[in-house]
């Protein structure tokens, strides 16, 4: 009972919330300067990595570019040092915590303080349980997930010294809402979104509000990693499209962002709806793309 009426005294302020936040909507948002700032992008050799590099090499950023791939590191350095960026590459295993924190000594050794973080480095392996392999699994998580955790605390403690900052988590919508044949792709998600959510109610405990955090959370996006998807929600996405809509929420510091922005509200329904009717909505979402099935090769 004090619990609810505490609830009620807060509803004033809850009005005036929602009314800020409509008339934001039709505001022009501030975009801020990123020029000079140097940026560490993990998985910047192909798909999303790559062009979110193009574009901070647009405005004038110092970019740090990890990947395992040497061969697409520096093909990606080379695009954008033609944009006019001083770039540094480093080969990084994200996967290997030992690998990461010794490129982080490099690169604040060699290059100096990361301020902009951008944790994109990611694995997906389209199979269901019995057909995913102990290896794989732990692969899953060691790159969509405790590599944010070593590459956070690594450059974090420069940010919470200077308070200034940005940390960008790259998840998915598998962060919020679940498909079956992507049960290790998902859980890593949900966890890279609750690393996101907890890291940034951290920073506001530790008052350090110079030190931002964004989330992306896309559907499909044609990377090539997931073969052949499909779903009602709309045409699998173009790379180029998650990028812009990336950018623009780093540069005005939204927390979260869902491309296509249909995905937030079906994460709100997913907890509202009664499970009978979400059963029906699922399927006609229809999700689908081609996955290794081994249960069925247990039971011949």
């Amino acid at each position: 009972m004090k619990f609810f009426l505490s609830f009620l005294l807060l509803l004033p302020l809850l009005l005036v919330s929602l009314l800020e936040s409509l008339v934001k909507l039709f505001l022009p948002k501030k975009r801020k300067s990123v020029t000079g700032e140097i940026v560490l992008i993990t998985g910047a050799g192909h798909g999303i990595g790559r062009l979110t590099a193009h574009e901070f090499a647009k405005l004038k950023s110092k970019l740090v570019l990890w990947d395992i791939n040497k061969h697409g590191i520096e093909e990606t350095a080379a695009e954008c040092r033609r944009l006019g960026a001083k770039v540094h590459t480093f080969v990084v295993d994200c996967s290997n915590r030992g690998d990461i924190y010794s490129a982080a000594n490099k690169v604040k050794s060699e290059v100096g303080d990361v301020s902009v973080l951008v944790n994109n480095a990611g694995v997906v392996y389209t199979s269901d349980l019995f057909a995913t392999q102990d290896p794989q699994i732990e692969k899953t998580f060691e790159v969509n997930v405790l590599a944010h955790f070593w590459t956070t605390k690594a450059f974090l403690p420069a940010m919470m010294k200077n308070n200034h900052g940005h940390i960008v988590t790259v998840a998915s919508a598998a962060g919020h809402t679940v498909v079956p044949f992507l049960l290790a792709y998902c859980s890593s998600k949900f966890a890279a979104v609750g690393f996101h959510r907890a890291l940034t109610v951290e920073l506001a405990a530790l008052e350090r509000t110079g030190i931002k955090t964004t989330c992306l959370c896309p559907n499909f996006v044609n990377t090539g990693f997931i073969k052949n998807p499909s779903t009602s929600l709309g045409p699998t996405l173009e790379p180029e499209q998650v990028v812009e809509r990336l950018m623009d929420g780093i540069l005005t510091e939204q927390k979260m962002i869902f491309v296509p922005s249909s995905i937030a509200l079906l994460t709100i329904l997913e907890r509202i709806l009664p499970e009978r009717f979400l059963e029906v909505l699922k399927r006609k979402v229809n999700v689908k793309f081609d996955a290794v099935i081994g249960y069925k090769r247990k039971q011949q």
